[in-house]
C-alpha cells in the first residue's frame, strides 16, 4: 500500500470551536461529520445482518468508527475515503491488528471511482453526495445484497415516500423503480462530531434481483415532466408549450429512425391526450400516483411511439 501523507492543518482561532478527534482537522467541504456514539455505530452495523465471507463497501470511513465494528464480522472491508488524511488515521488504527489484512483502502473521489465487488455497503455518507450515490450504487453489477446508508433526514424520507406523502417526489418513484427502501433508524445531530446542523436518519436499501426492464432514461423523462407540478392533473402538465415541442421532436425522431409514417392529420397534443385517455390518467395527480401508474403511462406512451429520452 502507497505512503499516505497527512498535509499539515491550518492554525485554528482560539475561540474556534474544537472538532479535533484521533488528529485531523475536519473537512465541512467533504461533508466530514463523524459518528462518534458507539451504540449508533453498532446498531446501523447490526441492520446490515452480516455474515462472515462478506465483503463490505464503506464509503467515507473518516477516523474508522463504523470500519472496525464492520471488520469484527466480515471477511474484507473496502473503504472509499476523499480526503488522505482520514485515511492515514484509518490505517494507523488498524496498524499491527488482525484487522490491517483484510482492509484495502481506496483514496479519491467516491463518484468516480470504479467499484470492485461487494455483497453489503454501509456509509455515513457525505449529504453532497447523496443522490448521486444513490444511483451509482443501485447502477453497479453484480448487485450487492443490501446497503445501510446515512442520509439527511429530509432526504431519507424522500426516499421511502409514498404517494400522497408531503415529500413523495421523482427521487421516490426512481429508486424504488430499482429497490426496496425502509427506514431503519433516526440518528440526532448530536452523535456527530462535529454536529450537523441537519437530523439524519439511516435506511436499508434492498436491489430488486433481476432488476426492472425499464429504460432509466425514458423512465425519469416522463417523471421529470409529471413531477414539475405534483399536484395538477396529468393533462395539464403535457399541456405545456415546451413539453409538447419536445415530445413533437422525439415522435418525429423515432419515427425518421424506425422508417415509418407520421399521419397527415399528425398533432402531438391530440395524441398525448388520447394516451392519459386510454389508461385512464388524465385527471390523475402525479403526487397520488404509484410506481404500477407511471410504468402502465410510459408503457402507453411508448407503444404510441412517444418517447421521453
Amino acid at each position: 500500500m502507497p505512503k499516505l501523507t497527512v498535509k499539515q492543518a491550518k492554525k485554528q482561532p482560539q475561540n474556534a470551536p474544537d472538532s479535533r478527534a484521533f488528529g485531523p482537522l475536519f473537512n465541512k467541504d467533504l461533508g466530514q461529520h463523524i459518528l462518534k456514539n458507539p451504540l449508533v455505530a453498532q446498531g446501523i452495523v447490526d441492520k446490515a445482518n452480516l455474515v462472515g465471507s462478506d465483503t463490505v463497501l464503506e464509503v467515507g470511513p473518516g477516523t474508522g468508527n463504523l470500519t472496525v465494528r464492520i471488520l469484527a464480522q466480515v471477511k474484507k472491508v473496502v473503504v472509499v475515503e476523499m480526503d488522505p488524511r482520514m485515511a492515514a488515521e484509518l490505517q494507523k488504527r488498524v496498524h499491527g491488528t488482525d484487522d490491517q489484512r483484510r482492509l484495502h483502502i481506496m483514496i479519491g473521489d467516491f463518484m468516480k471511482t470504479e467499484l470492485p465487488y461487494f455483497d453489503v455497503c454501509i456509509s455515513n455518507t457525505p449529504y453532497q453526495i447523496s443522490s448521486p450515490l444513490v444511483f451509482k450504487l443501485l447502477e453497479h453489477r453484480p448487485l450487492f445484497r443490501c446497503a445501510i446508508l446515512m442520509f439527511q433526514r429530509e432526504f431519507a424520507l424522500r426516499l421511502v415516500a409514498k404517494p400522497g406523502d408531503e415529500l413523495y417526489c421523482r427521487l421516490s418513484v426512481n429508486v424504488q423503480l430499482y429497490a426496496k427502501v425502509d427506514h431503519i433508524m433516526k440518528v440526532g445531530k448530536n452523535n456527530f462530531r462535529p454536529p450537523p446542523q441537519v437530523e439524519s436518519s439511516v435506511v436499508r436499501l434492498e436491489p430488486k434481483n433481476p432488476p426492472p426492464p425499464v429504460d432509466p432514461k425514458e423512465f425519469d423523462g416522463l417523471l421529470r415532466i409529471v413531477f414539475t407540478r405534483k399536484h395538477k392533473i396529468m393533462s395539464a402538465n403535457f399541456k405545456q408549450t415546451g413539453i409538447l415541442q419536445m415530445l413533437e421532436q422525439n415522435y418525429r425522431t423515432y419515427c425518421s429512425s424506425n422508417e415509418l409514417m407520421m399521419e397527415d392529420s399528425f398533432d402531438i397534443k391530440t395524441k398525448i391526450l388520447g394516451v392519459l385517455e386510454s389508461v385512464g390518467m388524465t385527471d390523475m395527480r402525479a403526487a397520488k400516483c404509484d410506481l404500477d401508474d407511471f410504468l402502465k403511462l410510459l408503457l402507453a406512451f411508448n407503444q404510441a411511439n412517444i418517447h421521453f429520452s
